[in-house]
């Protein structure tokens, strides 16, 4: 029958095709076999031809396999899953609430407690955070109620999908971007919020062919209405004492013409401002950006060495207090970045949990509190972390990795490469069309409003009715016999 015979030509063509198939292993096994036994660069593929591969690509997707199969929901590093969640659930405007206890140990030294009220206040009574306004010595001060914002994230280091969901949920939120150090796109104009310019010491976009301030791109930037604040970036979490690492994949003719760098080439910045040798030399840098801009100039830095804060502040009276730095954030060694050195990224710089009672107990001994407001960053994506920050003394609070979840980072570790998965850290557009920037800027604002609505909850519970009136004594930190004492106890020295 024609059938049967189309039939039996079908299997022949598929038994041919297989065969042919597996002849293609055997002669790929063998051609990696040769290559194994006469190469001399590792051994365990010398002694082990072929079969040696596999422990290689375990090694891979150890990391991705651990977060789903084997590490306990508080376990994992940098963020455990709970953390995560939580984000995930609170960017999606669904239920975050938790049935049959928590599975977090309330004995382990470092755990945060709250200090709940015997009478709370009551949901009518709650109110709003406050306003607090931003550079009072500038002919354009900002002045702004938002508690929680975006961190630098630079278009360069993140898509340019990720760069219009963040802006345009931090317009619906009511909150700031900064722009990160990569300087300002349009991408970040086109999203119409509150933004903060972060200088950094390659000073990308306001720089002249020195390197060196150009007071004419300067004014350019300052032009721009929703160009709230400059940051001057001296430090940042994952490598103080280094600048900001590029990879070349990820410089595209459209983020070197913004950086005014060579396509494809890594983008380095130096690791410090080449006209910044001192105190001194870093309070002329501010006043001198105040004085072109008009708008409120801070400095962004990772606390290490901290005797030179008494001598800021010093020089800061003795300069006059309109000289001081508009705001300080301090960021925490255990912040993120795209790219680091191990060596900064596990060992260098103090943690955010003792560099801001650090700098806040410095500024209130020289009675520079009011006049410089302070900014937390590190780490600081649930609201729990968030509410300990303001007990301890900030006055606002920023994140990077909390909004990358909020976009639906994974934490694949590939931030350092052009192979983001979620399209979040990539240029490579069949990765960035997964990431589609008017559904993920409804989760940015959900993430924005959720926690701080939560931030609120622990501060009422604390008996305050708004979240910058917790103080020290509203928590409590366990130590190493179990038992807890108050922040205002642990602190008091420092």
């Amino acid at each position: 029958m024609p059938d049967s015979r189309y039939m039996l030509l079908a299997v022949e063509y598929m038994a041919y095709f297989f065969i042919f198939v597996a002849g293609l292993i055997v002669m790929a096994v063998i051609i990696t076999f040769i290559v194994d036994v006469t190469q001399r660069k590792q051994a365990i593929r010398r002694n082990y031809p072929v079969v040696a591969h596999f422990r290689y690509a375990f090694e891979s997707l150890g990391k991705f396999f651990r977060q789903y199969f084997f590490a306990m929901d508080r376990e994992e590093m940098p963020f455990n899953r709970a953390e995560r969640s939580w984000v995930y659930q609170a960017s999606k405007d669904l239920d975050t609430t938790r049935a049959f206890g928590s599975t977090r140990s309330l004995r382990e030294p470092g755990t945060l407690l709250f200090v709940n009220c015997p009478f709370p206040v009551l949901g009518e009574d709650a109110a709003q955070p406050e306003a607090l306004s931003i550079g009072p010595y500038c002919r354009q001060p900002y002045t702004t109620s938002s508690l929680f914002n975006i961190s630098g994230m630079s278009f360069g280091a993140i898509s340019k999908p990720a760069v219009l969901a963040l802006a345009n949920g931090a317009r619906a939120a009511g909150c700031w971007m900064n722009t990160g150090e990569g300087g300002l796109s349009p991408l970040h104009l086109e999203g119409g919020c509150d933004l903060v310019f972060q200088i950094g010491t390659a000073k990308y976009g306001v720089c002249n062919a020195a390197g060196l301030f150009d007071d004419d791109r300067l004014r350019k930037v300052a032009a721009h209405e929703r160009v709230r604040m400059f940051e001057i970036k001296l430090s940042q979490g994952a490598k103080p004492g280094k600048g900001g690492i590029l990879p070349g994949a990820k410089v595209t003719e459209e983020i070197a013409a913004i950086r005014g760098i060579p396509v494809g080439k890594d983008s380095i910045s130096p690791n410090r401002h080449i006209e910044v040798d001192n105190i001194e030399q870093l309070l002329d840098m501010i006043q001198h950006v105040r004085e072109v801009t008009h708008k409120p100039v801070g400095i962004k830095m990772v606390l290490g060495a901290y005797g030179w804060l008494d001598e800021l502040c010093e020089l800061i009276h003795a300069r006059g207090k309109e000289s001081a730095p508009d705001f300080i954030t301090i960021d925490s060694a255990d912040g993120g970045s795209g790219a680091a050195p191990m060596s900064l990224l596990d060992y260098m710089g103090l943690p955010l949990k003792e560099s801001l009672p650090m700098l806040v107990r410095c500024l209130e001994r020289h009675h520079l509190k009011e006049r410089i407001r302070v900014i937390a960053s590190g780490k600081l994506i649930t609201p729990a972390e968030a509410a300990w920050a303001l007990c301890v003394g900030a006055d606002f609070i920023t994140s990077a990795r909390g909004f990358m979840f909020s976009l639906g980072c994974i934490q694949a570790l590939q931030c350092n490469k052009n192979t983001c998965p979620t399209g979040i850290t990539t240029h490579n557009p069949r990765l960035q069309k997964g990431l589609d920037p008017r559904v993920k800027a409804v989760r940015v604002e959900n993430y924005v409003r959720n926690i701080v609505h939560e931030i609120g909850v622990i501060a009422h519970s604390c008996g305050v009715h708004e979240p910058r009136e917790l103080r020290p004594f509203h928590a409590r930190v366990v130590i190493d016999n179990g038992h807890s004492i108050s922040l205002e106890e642990l602190y008091q020295d420092r």
